[in-house]
């Protein structure tokens, strides 16, 4: 419920004005969340079905409504009750949120 709050709270002060500016590789994003995402997440284009079923595709998250840089940051930086506490150094996140906003549908 805390990371449901914490994404409610990015979503109302940023908001899609947050997509302005990426930072980060998208290639090196898919890099990485193929070699440490993927063991549970969908993380490539047009996955859908993630190895574990409660793991959100990325191209899922990155299509939801009022998904923004801002919140991925928040998203990937609050514990998951069903995910390891993963510590990304500041590189690597850019770099992952980079690579799922580049999944959002245009």
């Amino acid at each position: 419920m805390k990371r449901a709050s914490l994404l409610m709270l990015a979503f109302v002060l940023f908001g899609p004005a947050a997509n302005a500016q990426e930072q980060g590789d998208p290639a090196a994003g898919r890099a990485f969340a193929e070699e440490v995402c993927a063991l549970c997440h969908a993380v490539g284009p047009g996955d859908i079905h993630s190895p574990k079923l409660d793991a959100t595709s990325f191209e899922t998250v990155a299509n939801t409504p009022g998904m923004s840089v801002i919140a991925l940051s928040v998203w990937l930086q609050t514990p998951h009750p069903t995910m390891p506490n993963l510590l990304l150094k500041t590189e690597d996140l850019h770099n992952v949120i980079a690579y799922i906003t580049s999944l959002k549908d245009r």
